[in-house]
C-alpha cells in the first residue's frame, strides 16, 4: 500500500508542480510557429465540442495517436488508460472489459456502451476486432446510459472509422513478426460522382499468425489466429441539409479455444491438488491440452444513419442489422490429456480401466454456439444552441434473437467435434466416440426500447448545467430448447418459456465551471442500468447441488450510481494538459462468473459493491520532437452483498486495485525529408482479484512495449515490440467450484515485427 499511494503521491505532486509552474512558466515559454498541438473535437455527447469544454473524464485518442502508439486492437488503447483494463480469454468473443471496477464476465452484459460511427454494438462477443482505418477513439468513464443506454453502466467507447475523402486517396500496411505472423491491410476512397456528393471508403485487413503460447503435449502452438475482415462506407450529401451514411461490414476469425492450465504439482496423482485453492500467479504449469480446439466468429453489421437538418434542428435515424455466430470446442475440466485426466482416475477406481471398445479411457470435451440476430432503431433530434440552451431527445428499440447451446463429450483421444442446436448420439452404441454427455440450449427473444432527452444550459460563459435523462425496458423471453433426455432437473420441460422484463431510469446531472479557457471543473451525479437475464435452464439447481450459492436460472439487473468531481486544465497551448478526478459508485445487483464443471456451463450470480477511486493524468509536449505522458488510476472495491454473506467486506471480482500507465515520444529529423521517431509505453496493472471469495489475486503486472519508426513522405518503416520485457503471467484466474480451484489463461508473451507503411 505505501508502495501505491506513493505513487500516487508522486504523480499528483508532479501535476500539481506544473500547475502551480504555469504563470511564471507562460511568460517566458512560447510554441513553435509550427506547432501541430491543435483542439480536440469529440462527440461525447452526440455533438461536436472541444475535449476541453466536456464535463466528463474521458481519454481521447486521435489517428495521429493511433498511428504513432500502434493501436491495432482493442487491448491497445485500453492499456493506455486508467483504471480500465480488459481481459481476452478462452474464445475469441470472450472479452471483459472493467473500468471503475465495474466489470462484465463470460455471456454477460456489457460494462461498456460500444459504438462505431455513432452505431451502438449490440453484442458483446463484436468488441473485440482489429482495428483498422480509425480516426478517433473516445473512451468515456462513468455511467452513460442517459445517451448511450442500458449497457453504458460503466462508461462509454466512442470508436469513427476514417471518412470518405473527396478526392482518390489510399494507404497500405504490409508487416510480418515472430510466431510466423503476416498482416495486410488496404484502404482506399474516392468521391464516386463528379459533383462528389457520393463519396465511398474501402477497408480490407487480414491477419495470420501461428502462435506464441506452445502446447507441450501436441507440441505445436496452442493459439493460432487468422482474421479476414472488410468495411465499405458510402456516403451520400446532395445537400447542407441532407446526409446519408451506409456503412457494411464482415469479420471472420478463426482461432482456437479452452486451452486452461489448472496446476498440478505432482502430475503422476491427479488428485495432488484437487482441493488446493487455486493460484493465479502460477506460471510454472504449461498447456497440454489434448484437444487444439477450434474457434470460429463470424460477424454481419449493417447501418445506416440519416440526418436531416430543415433548419431548425437535425433529425437522425440509424438503423441496424447485426448477426454475430460463434463455435469454440476444445478440451473440458481438468484440460489434460486423457491418460492423465481426473476423469480416467476416477475410472480406474472402479477396476482396470476400460479399453477403447469398453467406452474407456476416455476424459470430457466441450463445445459452445451462440448465433445472435439483432435489429435496431433509433430516432432522435438535436436543437442548435439558442441563447445558451440545446437539448437531444429520442427513442431506441432493439430485438435480439439468440441461440446458446453447451455440452460435454466423451473425448477418447479423437478429437473434440462442433455441437450446434442438437446433441451428438448413438443410440445403439453407448460407447461411440464423441457423443454428448450433457448438453444445454436455449433460446431468446428479447425486445428493449428506450425513450431519452438531454438538455444544456450556459447559464453564462463560466456555468453551464447538463440534466439527462433515459427510461430503458427490456423484456426477454427464455425459451428451452435441451432435449428431455439431457434435462438436468426434473422441473424443466423442453419448451418451457421463461420471461422476465428489466427496467430503470436513468438520470443525470451534472455541472460545469470555466473560470478561464484554460480551467474546466465539474462534479456531478448519474445512474446506470444493465439488463439482467438467463442462465441456461435447470443450473440453479446443479449449482445448489454443487454448493454454489447466488446462481440461479435467472440473475438480476445491475443499477449502479456513480457521484464524481473532476477538473481539466491546459497550458502554453496545450502543451501541458492536467486531467483529474475522484468518484464513488454503489453498485447493487453486479455480476459475479463461476464455471461449474457438472454441466460444463458458464453462470452469472449477482453481488452488490462499492468502488471509490481516483484518476490523475498528465501530458507535457515540452518541445515540438518530445512527448510525455502519465496516468495513474487507483479503485477501492468492497462487496456489500451476495448470498454467501461470508464475502461482505471482500475485493469485487477483476477489479485491479490500481493502474499506471506513462509513455514517451521522441521525434529526430534525418535531413533528405526523413524523421526518425522512438516510442516507449509502460502499463502497471496493480493486484487483481478473480471472484468473491477472494481465494487468490495475481501481482501486479509490469508491461513494456518499444516502436522504433523511419518516416518518410508517403512512406514509413516501423519496428515494434509488445511486451519487450517478455512478462510471462496469466491473463485470467476463471473461478470453478471444485475445491476452490480456477483455470489459468495465459497471457501473451513478447511479440515483435516490422511494418512497412505507404500513402498514396
Amino acid at each position: 500500500m505505501s508502495i501505491l499511494w506513493g505513487r500516487w503521491l508522486t504523480v499528483f505532486t508532479a501535476a500539481i508542480a506544473v500547475i502551480v509552474a504555469m504563470p511564471t512558466r507562460a511568460q517566458t515559454v512560447t510554441p513553435s510557429a509550427n506547432s501541430d498541438i491543435s483542439e480536440i473535437i469529440v462527440t461525447a455527447r452526440k455533438r461536436d465540442e472541444s475535449t476541453q469544454n466536456v464535463p466528463i473524464t474521458m481519454d481521447v485518442f486521435t489517428m495521429q495517436e493511433i498511428q504513432s502508439a500502434g493501436i491495432e486492437s482493442p487491448r491497445d488503447f485500453i492499456a493506455r488508460v486508467p483504471n480500465m483494463t480488459l481481459i481476452e480469454t478462452q474464445n475469441v468473443g470472450n472479452s471483459f472489459v472493467t473500468i471503475r471496477g465495474i466489470s462484465q464476465a463470460r455471456n454477460s452484459e456489457p460494462s461498456v456502451a460500444v459504438l462505431v460511427d455513432g452505431v451502438l454494438e449490440t453484442n458483446p462477443y463484436e468488441f473485440t476486432q482489429e482495428l483498422y482505418d480509425i480516426r478517433q477513439i473516445e473512451v468515456l468513464k462513468g455511467p452513460q446510459g442517459a445517451l448511450y443506454g442500458r449497457d453504458a453502466i460503466g462508461g462509454a467507447i466512442i470508436i469513427s472509422t476514417a471518412d470518405p475523402s473527396d478526392h482518390f486517396e489510399g494507404s497500405s500496411r504490409v508487416g510480418v513478426g515472430n510466431g510466423l505472423a503476416e498482416k495486410a491491410q488496404l484502404a482506399l476512397s474516392g468521391p464516386i460522382d463528379s459533383a462528389g456528393t457520393l463519396r465511398y471508403r474501402a477497408s480490407f485487413n487480414f491477419y495470420n499468425t501461428d502462435g506464441y503460447l506452445q502446447n507441450v503435449y501436441l507440441d505445436r502452438k496452442a493459439d493460432p489466429y487468422r482474421d479476414y475482415s472488410g468495411r465499405l462506407r458510402l456516403v451520400w450529401k446532395p445537400s447542407d441539409q441532407f446526409s446519408a451514411d451506409l456503412r457494411f461490414m464482415y469479420d471472420k476469425a478463426q482461432t482456437s479455444a479452452y486451452y486452461f492450465v489448472i496446476p498440478r504439482s505432482n502430475e503422476a496423482n491427479p488428485f495432488s491438488d484437487f482441493t488446493t485453492p487455486g493460484d493465479a500467479n502460477d506460471t510454472h504449469s504449461p498447456i497440454q491440452n489434448n484437444n487444439l480446439g477450434t474457434d470460429k466468429r463470424d460477424i454481419l453489421d449493417t447501418a445506416l444513419k440519416l440526418d436531416f437538418n430543415p433548419g431548425f434542428g437535425t433529425f437522425t435515424s440509424i438503423t441496424n442489422y447485426n448477426h454475430t455466430k460463434e463455435i469454440d470446442t476444445g478440451d473440458a475440466y481438468d484440460f489434460r490429456p486423457v491418460a492423465t485426466s481426473v476423469e480416467t482416475a476416477l475410472t480406474s477406481f472402479a477396476g482396470p480401466i476400460p479399453t477403447p471398445a469398453q467406452g474407456g479411457p476416455f476424459d470430457e470435451s466441450q463445445s459452445q454456439f451462440i448465433d445472435v440476430k439483432t435489429t435496431s432503431q433509433e430516432l432522435r433530434f438535436t436543437s442548435p444552441n439558442s441563447g445558451g440552451f440545446s437539448w437531444i431527445a429520442g427513442a431506441y428499440y432493439v430485438h435480439t434473437e439468440r441461440f446458446i447451446s453447451t455440452g460435454n463429450l466423451a473425448d477418447r483421444g479423437l478429437g473434440a467435434p462442433a455441437v450446434f442446436y442438437t446433441p451428438i448420439l448413438d443410440p445403439t452404441n453407448p460407447f461411440a466416440t464423441n457423443t454428448n454427455q450433457t448438453f444445454l440450449s436455449d433460446s431468446q427473444h428479447n425486445n428493449a426500447w428506450a425513450v431519452f432527452a438531454d438538455a444544456t444550459y450556459e447559464f453564462n460563459p463560466q456555468w453551464e448545467l447538463d440534466a439527462a435523462i433515459r427510461y430503458d425496458q427490456d423484456r426477454r423471453e427464455n425459451t428451452t430448447d435441451t432435449p428431455a433426455a439431457f434435462l438436468p432437473t426434473t422441473t424443466a420441460h423442453t419448451g418451457d418459456v421463461r420471461t422476465a422484463t428489466f427496467s430503470s431510469s436513468q438520470p443525470k446531472a451534472t455541472l460545469r465551471y470555466k473560470p478561464n479557457d484554460d480551467w474546466t471543473l465539474y462534479g456531478g451525479w448519474s445512474r446506470g442500468f444493465r439488463s439482467g437475464g438467463f442462465n441456461q435452464t435447470g443450473v440453479g439447481a446443479v449449482a445448489r447441488a454443487n454448493n454454489v450459492l447466488g446462481v440461479n436460472d435467472l440473475f438480476d439487473a445491475e443499477i449502479a450510481d456513480t457521484t464524481e468531481v473532476g477538473f481539466k486544465s491546459q497550458f502554453l497551448d496545450r502543451r501541458v494538459t492536467v486531467d483529474g478526478d475522484v468518484f464513488y459508485t454503489k453498485s447493487k445487483n453486479g455480476y459475479f462468473f463461476v464455471f461449474i464443471a457438472a454441466d460444463s456451463t458458464q453462470n452469472l450470480g449477482n453481488l452488490s459493491a462499492t468502488y471509490k477511486g481516483a484518476e490523475i493524468s498528465v501530458t507535457v509536449r515540452p518541445t515540438d520532437r518530445l512527448n510525455l505522458y502519465a496516468g495513474f488510476g487507483y479503485t477501492d472495491s468492497r462487496i456489500t452483498a451476495m448470498a454467501d454473506p461470508t464475502v461482505i467486506g471482500n475485493q469485487a471480482p477483476l477489479v485491479s486495485k490500481n493502474t499506471f500507465n506513462a509513455g514517451a515520444e521522441y521525434k529526430q529529423p534525418l535531413g533528405n525529408g526523413l524523421n526518425g521517431t522512438i516510442r516507449l509505453d509502460y502499463q502497471e496493472i496493480g493486484r487483481t482479484w478473480w471472484e468473491p471469495y477472494n481465494i487468490t489475486s495475481r501481482d501486479p503486472v509490469n508491461l513494456l512495449d518499444l516502436r522504433l519508426g523511419l518516416h518518410a513522405e508517403k512512406w514509413t518503416v516501423t519496428a515494434w515490440s509488445k511486451n519487450l520485457t517478455n512478462t510471462i503471467y496469466n491473463a485470467e484466474f476463471s473461478p470453478g467450484n471444485v475445491g476452490g480451484a480456477g483455470f489459468l489463461w495465459r497471457a501473451l508473451p513478447r511479440r515483435y515485427g516490422i511494418d512497412v507503411d505507404y500513402r498514396f
